[in-house]
């Protein structure tokens, strides 16, 4: 780890590089995982109402079943899998079918890159990069999977949540208690909005989900990293969903997920929250002398 950060010029290219195969994971996580979670919640249902446990086969295993194209189920060789860079080879086309590849491919694998170099730049080459990058990989699925599905999955959240913790076990960007407090606080604080949001109107303005990815960005931002998160949050989604409601041309009790927006303004805390807060509260005249 001191060699790479005595020698950027190597270390950057490998970050670069294990961010476009950690994104290529990222999207299998994406497209399958909903799917694997439907097919259990229907077995679990079958099976709880005492109905008949018709064949039904699984969907495609995250780590085991190769990639395949979702048009003509051919399996891809190993040269089609190469991230980014098949994309472009292949123009956003399959080989066999011609059938066109989603541009999400290359650019969660793209994002991914640029996010995990910004890790090791930010906290060097050592187990702060590295917890860095585990942060921004689950942000970036939790991302995409509400974008596509309106979910964010238990299975990733209080993972993450639980890694915030272990990382201020060790002290690794802060003590346990401003973790643990940041966790709690995050889960508390929208699980209010939507108790007092249900009780006026009789309809739930968010999902579970969004207390426990808060809570879990609490877990590494800590307790002072909960209320920017919000506010930057809001503020994102208000602008970007309003923009897009106008050009879908739908109204305003559309439901918009709300996960991406919590994940960028998590992102965005646990990297410079303090600078942020320190330089708003001396623009502001808060601060002391």
């Amino acid at each position: 780890m001191a060699f790479l950060d005595q020698n950027p010029a190597i270390g950057f290219p490998m970050a670069a590089g294990f961010g476009l195969l950690v994104g290529s994971f990222l999207n299998v996580v994406i497209l399958r995982l909903p799917k694997r979670l439907e097919w259990q919640w229907k077995r679990d249902s079958r099976e709880m109402l005492g109905e008949p446990d018709n064949y039904d086969p699984p969907p495609p295993g995250i780590v085991v079943e190769r990639s395949h194209c979702p048009h003509c189920k051919a399996q891809l060789s190993w040269h089609e899998n190469i991230p980014l860079f098949s994309w472009l080879a292949l123009r956003g086309k399959c080989r066999h079918c011609r059938a066109p590849i989603s541009p999400q491919y290359p650019l969660v694998e793209l994002l991914t890159m640029l996010l995990f170099v910004a890790c090791v730049w930010r906290f060097g080459f050592g187990w702060q990069g590295f917890g860095a990058m585990v942060f921004t990989a689950f942000l970036i699925a939790l991302s995409g999977i509400d974008l596509r599905t309106q979910l964010l999955p238990d299975q990733l959240t209080l993972p993450l949540m639980w890694l915030g913790l272990i990382a201020a076990a060790d002290n690794l960007y802060m003590p346990v208690k401003p973790a643990l407090l940041g966790a709690v606080a995050g889960y508390l604080s929208l699980w209010i909005v939507w108790w007092v949001f249900k009780q006026l109107t009789g309809k739930e303005g968010m999902g579970h989900g969004d207390f426990k990815l808060l809570a879990a960005i609490g877990a590494w931002a800590g307790l002072s990293g909960v209320l920017p998160t919000i506010l930057f949050s809001s503020l994102v989604g208000a602008i970007v969903g309003s923009i897009w409601l106008a050009m879908k041309g739908r109204d305003k009790a559309t439901p918009i997920p709300f996960g991406p927006y919590l994940a960028i303004a998590g992102w965005i805390t646990f990297f410079w929250g303090n600078q942020i807060v320190d330089g708003y509260m001396r623009y502001s005249g808060l601060s002391g002398p």
